[in-house]
């Protein structure tokens, strides 16, 4: 059989979770080892000291001091095990903080620069640092079968008009992330329908979680802009797709157009996900979305553009479904077993 066509999609900080403890164990993995090398460096806890840890701590796995290098090395460990004769990867992006890790991973970024990039982007949420700035709150905007609900996403709108200092952050496939103050997110709360889904109440405050992608956080770009000029950009390996749906190929893309999106607008901007991956599927057709760990809970974001699409005739939840649990799915996640079989070598 030759190889599927894969889209590399990763994951965000925030997707490690309780059932991602021991993910690094066994893996051989040169990325996870300049991650290690990078963090030991500074005097940090290294991915894999983190992610050995006895039990899950919030404070430990959700701060993004940590979560930030540890969900990076989660997903760059997962690549390194890729089998090229069962996946060709046609493009990479990547989630908010993941499009750092693309950044390693597509090689517009030596690996050491990914791994100071990421390192030091969340470490600056320290409290010694800048500190958490603002928050964000989710809210999904989708029915049951993961389609469009009109009041819902009416509601967020009307939220984003009313609230001073309230932004858009992550448009996320079916769902919206708002960023703002404290002040801001307190009133959106009061707005927006309260409701519960899959378990969960929403709208739902993410723990830990600065204001990314909004105009709150221009004090953060600049100082990237001063404190990481010296990141050694060059065009990538694959093609890349970033956050307002631009691609980024191979001996054409240009290294500081590449520098200046990634520490400016991806920060202060809002990260448009939906857009991003609509354009990743339409230019570049791959067989197959493939998310490395712990990207397994994106697969519903993924999901719900896909049905925004009619993308292979997809019209809701449960066509997904019914395409997962058939021979050929269309997204493998590399930390459900049976889907990761069909991606990584044998033993890996």
């Amino acid at each position: 059989m030759p190889a599927l066509r894969a889209l590399v999609l990763c994951p965000g900080r925030g997707t490690y979770q309780r059932d991602s403890l021991g993910s690094l164990r066994g893996l051989d993995s040169p990325a996870l080892q300049v991650f290690d090398r990078a963090r030991a460096a500074r005097g940090r806890p290294t991915p894999t000291e983190l992610d050995a840890a006895e039990r899950y701590s919030p404070r430990l796995h959700v701060a993004g001091e940590h979560a930030s290098a540890l969900t990076a090395a989660c997903s760059l460990a997962d690549l390194d095990q890729l089998d090229p004769e069962k996946i060709q990867v046609v493009a990479a992006c990547g989630n908010s903080m993941g499009w750092y890790t693309a950044l390693g991973f597509a090689g517009a970024l030596p690996m050491e620069d990914c791994a100071r990039l990421v390192d030091t982007m969340g470490w600056w949420q320290a409290a010694e640092e800048h500190g958490v700035v603002g928050g964000q709150v989710v809210y999904p905007m989708v029915d049951e079968q993961w389609r469009i609900d009109p009041a819902r996403q009416a509601a967020v709108e009307a939220a984003l008009a009313a609230v001073p200092e309230l932004h858009r952050s992550i448009r996320l496939g079916g769902q919206a992330v708002l960023g703002g103050t404290e002040a801001a997110l307190a009133a959106a709360r009061e707005l927006l329908p309260a409701f519960e889904q899959g378990g969960l109440e929403f709208p739902l405050r993410l723990p830990l979680h600065s204001a990314f992608h909004t105009p709150l956080m221009a004090a953060t770009a600049a100082r990237a802009a001063r404190e990481l000029a010296d990141l050694r950009w060059q065009a990538p390996r694959i093609p890349m797709v970033d956050g307002a749906g631009r691609s980024w190929r191979p001996r054409w893309a240009d290294p500081a157009a590449l520098r200046d999106y990634t520490l400016g607008p991806q920060v202060v901007d809002a990260f448009d996900f939906t857009t991003m991956l609509g354009t990743a599927l339409g230019e570049y057709g791959p067989d197959v979305v493939v998310l490395p760990g712990p990207g397994s809970n994106l697969g519903g974001a993924v999901a719900q553009v896909m049905i925004q699409l009619g993308w292979q005739g997809l019209q809701g939840k449960d066509d997904f479904v019914d395409r997962q649990r058939g021979p050929r799915p269309l997204l493998l996640s590399l930390r459900w077993p049976e889907q990761r079989k069909l991606a990584v070598r044998q033993g890996a």
